[in-house]
Parts: C-alpha cells; structure tokens; sequence
C-alpha cells in the first residue's frame, strides 16, 4: 500500500522544522491506527510518511520498532498522539452534532478529518496552512484518488500574518456556528500571534460555536530537554521540539477566553488515558507534564 505513492511527491513544506512535526505526527497515526486497541484510525498517514523522503525510514507499525511500546519515541509519544487524535476527533462529532456546520483546522498540517471521519453532510472543513504543507497533502491525497466526505476547503495562509480575510474569503461565514482545533499548534507560535489568533477566533465565532486547544504550562520547558520524549525524538529523527517551541511568555489564553464569556475547561491528558483505559500516564521527567488539552464552548443567547 504505502509504496504506491509517487516519489515524485512536492514536499516543500514538510521537509523541516515544524513542518516536519506534521510526518511526526502523521506516522504516530499510522501506528496507532493498526493497533490491535487502537483509538483512532487515519489510513491514509503511513502514506503521507512513506511520499517524503525525510522519513522513509520511519516505522507505521509499532512491530517495525525493535523496542516496541518501551521505545520513549514510537510507543509513548506516539500513543500520545493517538490519544488526542481520538479526543479532538469525540470532541468534533459531538460539537458539529450540536449544529455547527462549519469546522476550521488551524494549522491542519496532514489532518485527514474532512476524508475519515463521519460528519454531517452539510458541514464545511476549512484548513488552514502554510501554501507548502497543503499541497503536499493534496498530492498524495491525488495519488491515492482519496475523496472527501464533507466539502473541504483549502485556505493557504500563515498563521503568523492576518488570516481572518482569508479565511472569510473562502466562504466562511462569521453569522452561523463553527467547531474551531488548534491541534498541536499554539506552543510553535509566538505569544502575540497566540493572542491575535484567539481574538480572531472569538471574533468569528457566532454563539453557539465551540474551540479545542492544546496548551503547554511549563515555567521552564529546558527543565525537561533530557527527558525521555525529547532526548528520542532528537536522536531517533533529529526533530528537537524545544527548539522548535517559541521561547517567549505564553498569553492565557484560556483564561481570556473566559473572560470574554466562552466556558472553558481544562485538562491533562492523563485524564483521557484513564478514561479510555490505554495512553500515557505520568512518570519522572516528563515532557509532557505540562501538556494541557481545553475545550471552550461560546453560549448561545
């Protein structure tokens, strides 16, 4: 199946730095997706993995790494991901099941909900990226003659510059409910686009509407460098997250959001490995510690 894909395949966009992250995550999908428990499935990831020469080599099962689940990289971390793939995906259906016919994926990367998941057939996905990351999707998407179920709506922008015309231009529509994800995404931002972005969201968002982000809370994320997740990561495919993170003062954004009338809530992911009985629990020196997911709903009338 994954050598299917042309090796001709554009992959301007996810050759480095936090483009790179989204093939990371992408193959943590393809391993959980062929778990014997797996909590979400995304077919299409290991082709996404094996059309980008930077990672031909990486594992999309986890019987390919030779330490299996003890290997900090492949089987926690990637558990990880899974995990909150299943969460935002629960977190999706459940709030376009409310009525709100339009998603928006912020910084989608190689997000695959708009072609697995299950939506509403009157709902619009839009994704917004980087002009690179998207058509790289779109090419092995092509190559594999994959089709949306819901219409999807491409909005080439970067996140660090004004996206809200953009967005609007490719037919979003402020007036009418939406279901915002910020899925591994805010931590890579500086603190003022951080907060541009969640203005602009709250901005948008008519009531009814509903946002999930990922928020880190560590004072010092250097404390961790020598974990076991960063130390694997930077050794096993030279992606060095801590570098990669913007270093500066991170907004509050939760608490903004509240302020501004959203509910919100907040939680660790431990909470969902628990609740699903599978996923990574706490240990010493753990990277993802200060890893928090939160939900906010902005209330009708």
């Amino acid at each position: 199946m994954a050598g299917t894909t042309p090796q001709h395949t554009d992959v301007e966009g996810v050759h480095g730095g936090v483009g790179l992250t989204a093939l990371l995550v992408a193959a943590a999908r393809a391993i959980e997706t062929h778990r014997h428990d797996s909590l979400a499935q995304d077919t299409f990831a290991e082709h996404f993995v094996r059309a980008a020469p930077a990672c031909a080599d990486w594992p999309v099962r986890i019987e390919q790494v030779p330490d299996g689940d003890d290997n900090p990289l492949w089987g926690r971390f990637a558990r990880y991901f899974g995990l909150r793939t299943r969460v935002l995906d629960d977190f999706l259906l459940r709030s376009v099941g409310a009525n709100a016919p339009q998603v928006v994926l912020l910084g989608a990367g190689l997000d695959t909900r708009a072609f697995r998941l299950d939506l509403p057939s009157g709902c619009v996905i839009f994704e917004i990226d980087r002009a690179g990351v998207l058509a790289f999707k779109h090419r092995v998407l092509t190559d594999l003659s994959a089709a949306p179920k819901v219409k999807r709506v491409p909005v080439p922008v970067d996140l660090c510059e004004g996206w809200a015309g953009a967005l609007t231009t490719a037919g979003f529509d402020p007036a009418a409910p939406s279901v915002w994800l910020a899925e591994g995404l805010l931590f890579y931002l500086p603190g003022p686009a951080e907060t541009y972005l969640i203005d602009t969201v709250d901005r948008l968002t008519a009531a009814g509407s509903a946002l999930a982000f990922e928020a880190k809370l560590e004072k010092d994320l250097q404390a961790y460098r020598d974990s076991p997740i960063y130390t694997a990561t930077r050794e096993q495919i030279g992606i060095d997250l801590l570098h990669l993170f913007d270093k500066g003062p991170r907004p509050d954004s939760a608490g903004d959001l509240t302020v501004r009338g959203w509910s919100t809530s907040t939680h660790t992911p431990f909470d969902y490995s628990r609740r699903h009985g599978r996923g990574p629990l706490p240990e010493p020196n753990d990277a993802l510690e200060g890893n928090r997911w939160v939900f906010a709903h902005k209330p009708s009338p």
